[in-house]
């Protein structure tokens, strides 16, 4: 049975776009059209099981794309939201609150003639209705590792350090799909004497990770920023690697560390991606790197931390399946045999800080 989807849009171009790449599936239909958000609010709180996702423009007429989410809220009704944004930096802004207001993902909305009539839009559009709808042919663009039946062999320390008292720490943490609504429930737990600096990659477009960082921060103990080239790194701080450029830890003198970033290709469709983070760590002398895995598609980040064990002490911890948005990047890492520690979504940062200490 194919699947049904509400496009919501006040754009006649953007509804026919939209509702051609639909119909290119079989597996999908254009089960409903409406030109406005109080069109389309009405359509799903007087259908809902007639949708199973709903595309939804934030900027339009009468309601606007947000207002729609806050309102399906307030009456409780759960519906699985695709949101489409600008590149602008409003935009951004609006596409961080619109996934705080519970929508699964966003895709960002073609500028100019070229795009709109190009192919990237059209397969990420598919991609993400794919993930949403549980397609079995959704995968992420990059290498899904497979589990590992030898377990790796993992560094182990000749001089034990007991637990809690080194100060030589790193946390680092990566996520995807259900990542900016996810790390709501795990940074702002995370007290301002954090013993360690958290660096951060959460794949997402150039413009958007400034904007997640920002609302992080906003209502954080610890200070979030989105990383900035040849920044050293401080303990209490988190720092989310750009959109559009992958990021690197690399020594700077006296113990300490800088972020190195750069605009090398995309690793398996992915920049930043975290495979590029864990690998960089590999030449650092931190005593202990927590990595953190959370929700999202793919198997980003497992091959960077089964290089990094079999160098440095690490201990890994990674999300449930329960309270995964997308169960592929923590699943790939528990299928390798490297994670020490499981825990739903609402326990990560308490997991983090049993590990790293406070200072």
């Amino acid at each position: 049975m194919s699947k049904k989807i509400l496009i919501v849009d006040d754009s006649a171009l953007m509804r026919r776009l939209i509702s051609d790449i639909i119909k290119s599936r079989s597996d999908y239909e254009v089960a409903g059209i409406a030109r406005d958000g109080l069109e389309g609010l009405e359509k799903v709180v007087g259908s809902p099981e007639s949708y199973d996702v709903v595309i939804l423009d934030i900027n339009m007429p009468k309601l606007n794309g947000l207002e729609v989410l806050e309102k399906l809220q307030r009456y409780r009704i759960k519906h699985c939201t695709i949101v489409v944004s600008t590149l602008a930096i409003e935009g951004a802004h609006e596409t961080i609150k619109a996934l705080e207001l519970g929508a699964f993902d966003f895709v960002t909305k073609p500028v100019n003639y070229a795009e709109v009539t190009g192919s990237d839009f059209k397969a990420e559009l598919l991609r993400k209705l794919d993930v949403a709808c549980g397609i079995e042919s959704a995968v992420e663009t990059q290498t899904v590792i497979k589990p590992v039946v030898t377990p790796v062999k993992r560094f182990k320390r000749t001089t034990a350090t007991p637990g809690g008292t080194s100060s030589n720490k790193l946390i680092a943490l990566a996520c995807s799909t259900g990542g900016p609504k996810s790390l709501q429930s795990v940074i702002p737990k995370l007290p301002a004497n954090m013993d360690a600096p958290m660096v951060l990659v959460q794949h997402m477009p150039k413009g958007f990770t400034l904007s997640l960082a920002q609302r992080l921060n906003e209502i954080s103990k610890v200070k979030v920023s989105e990383a900035v080239d040849g920044e050293i790194l401080e303990k209490g701080h988190v720092y989310i690697a750009p959109g559009g450029r992958h990021m690197e830890i690399v020594k700077a003198g006296a113990g300490s560390y800088r972020i190195q970033l750069n605009d090398e290709p995309p690793i398996d469709a992915l920049r930043p991606c975290a495979n590029v983070m864990y690998d960089s760590l590999v030449k650092t002398d931190f005593d202990e790197i927590t990595c953190v895995v959370l929700t999202g598609m793919g198997a980003d980040g497992t091959k960077g931390i089964t290089h990094l064990a079999a160098k440095k002490h690490i201990h890994v911890i990674a999300q449930d399946e329960k309270t995964c948005v997308v169960y592929g990047m923590p699943k790939a890492i528990k299928e390798s045999g490297l994670v020490d520690v499981v825990k739903p979504l609402d326990e990560i940062a308490d997991a983090i800080i049993k590990n790293v200490g406070v200072s």
